[in-house]
């Protein structure tokens, strides 16, 4: 008997058998040997193997025995153009003030849009190729149907927009009315529903006048398209939003109306009780990106206040954020360090883990980023975004408990196939809808020549001899 949703009666055209099946469902039950059922984009069931192998007999299979099999995972907070095309050539021993006036404006100046999508394919790939199936692109957008069109090219579920400011005495300012408007003409090219989402993009930081940051929260709740911007990573918003409003810098936008259930805020790293209070009181979702905090060394360690929002009931989801911050495209990776964060600065072993992290990485992230009802879970009638994760090696031997060994004992690098909307996207571990190697080769001659154009210099670390 085959299942129905919505009146019609589905058939399966893929049934993947016999792996661990991770649902991530309210029981968190995961399924032994399981079988996960593919009808088009969507999941029609999740069950004994040789139970729907006799409901949906004859029916396509990928075989997934000695798999772990999961929801695809969510980075809530990741920049697709610019860092991608100068992967490890920003320094690490520079503060974010130096990296970002230095280097990613220059660079960003000198991005062609040609640059963007050949960037935005190369880093979707790289998420894909480690779980990754649904990406809130977090900014730095000049020319977001390149990017859009990168997505979707490379088969990847996303949000798009496109940024904008309107402070005078920064570069490119335009009025809050046309950045308002570039913000909405986005949202009717990529509407709700599709594989590639408008959302209203914002840099956030000090970049924003009131004018332009109430207009952007409207926008989003009116349309339905949510808002994502940056706030507090480190110390700097505080001391600005202290000298702009005499408030900090979360109080200012929840008197303005900014806070709320349609508000992904990026970082979030210095809050003082009040800010957590806010963001508690308002729904508002924050996009934690852990290893982009030590790498630039913002203080998450002495201030980030992101497991006690998570235990309190707060909407938390994982971001990998750029090339030169997070540097890998690896929520799993991402996943580890929150918990490990967690327990060493709670000095609380028995505080979050392996479970809530992976939470995070899948339903959790789906609610922070507002599409739990679509993906983040593996439930019948739930889009198809689905990963495979060869759990034959070393670092899986011998089997113990899922949600640990997904977290503490490996990382993306367990990718075996990844399905977006029941697409396969990635087979035994290589992206399928895009030449890689093709990509590879673009990439490289492309990254010479920005760094050429925006006239900055590489320097290294140790000496680099070239051999005959």
């Amino acid at each position: 008997m085959n299942l129905a949703f919505d009146g019609m009666a589905l058939s399966p055209d893929l049934l993947i058998t016999g792996g661990d099946v991770v649902t991530m469902n309210p029981r968190r039950e995961v399924l032994l040997g399981g079988t996960v059922a593919v009808a088009g984009d969507t999941i029609i069931a999740a069950g004994g193997t040789r139970e729907l192998r006799s409901r949906f007999p004859g029916t396509a299979e990928l075989d997934a025995t000695d798999c772990v099999v999961t929801p695809g995972l969510i980075n809530a907070h990741q920049h697709l153009t610019g860092d991608p095309l100068v992967r490890a050539c920003i320094p690490d021993d520079i503060d974010s003030d130096e990296a970002i006036y230095q280097w990613a404006v220059p660079l960003h100046e000198a991005h062609l849009p040609e640059d963007e999508e050949l960037s935005a394919l190369l880093a979707c790939v790289e998420n894909l190729r480690n779980g990754v199936t649904t990406i809130v692109e977090a900014g730095t957008v000049a020319h977001p149907d390149r990017v859009a069109r990168a997505m979707t090219q490379a088969g990847v579920r996303g949000t798009v927009g496109t940024w904008g400011w309107d402070v005078e005495d920064a570069p490119h300012a335009a009025p809050a009315g046309e950045v308002l408007d570039r913000q909405r003409a986005v949202i009717e090219s990529y509407p709700a529903g599709g594989l590639v989402e408008g959302r209203v993009t914002l840099v956030g930081h000090g970049l924003a006048s009131d004018e332009l940051l109430a207009g952007a929260a409207d926008l989003a709740r009116t349309t339905g398209a949510g808002l994502t911007m940056h706030m507090s990573p480190g110390r700097a918003d505080v001391e600005h939003y202290r000298e702009r409003s005499g408030r900090r810098p979360l109080l200012h936008l929840a008197d303005l109306g900014v806070l709320g259930p349609h508000l992904l805020l990026a970082h979030a790293v210095w809050l003082d009780d009040a800010e957590v209070g806010a963001v508690l009181a308002t729904g508002t979702a924050i996009a934690y990106c852990p290893w982009a905090y030590l790498r630039l060394g913002q203080g998450v360690t002495r201030a980030g206040r992101h497991a006690e929002l998570f235990t309190r009931g707060g909407r938390i989801a994982l971001g990998c954020d750029t090339g030169n911050a997070g540097d890998a495209a690896d929520i799993l990776r991402a996943a580890a360090l929150a918990a490990g964060l967690a327990k060493d600065m709670g000095l609380d072993p028995a505080g979050i883990g392996a479970p809530e992290a992976l939470e995070m990485a899948t339903i959790r992230g789906a609610e922070a980023v507002g599409l739990a009802a679509r993906v983040g879970s593996i439930e019948p009638g739930k889009l198809a975004d689905l990963v495979v994760h060869d759990a034959t090696g070393p670092q899986w031997t011998p089997r113990g408990d899922v949600a640990q060994q997904l977290v503490w004992s490996t990382d993306g690098r367990s990718v075996r196939d990844v399905f977006v909307n029941g697409r396969q996207v990635v087979r035994r571990g290589r992206c399928v809808t895009v030449d890689e190697a093709g990509l590879r080769a673009e990439s490289l001659k492309a990254s010479a020549a920005l760094l050429m154009r925006a006239g900055v210099t590489v320097r290294h670390s140790w000496p680099h001899l070239r051999s005959n």
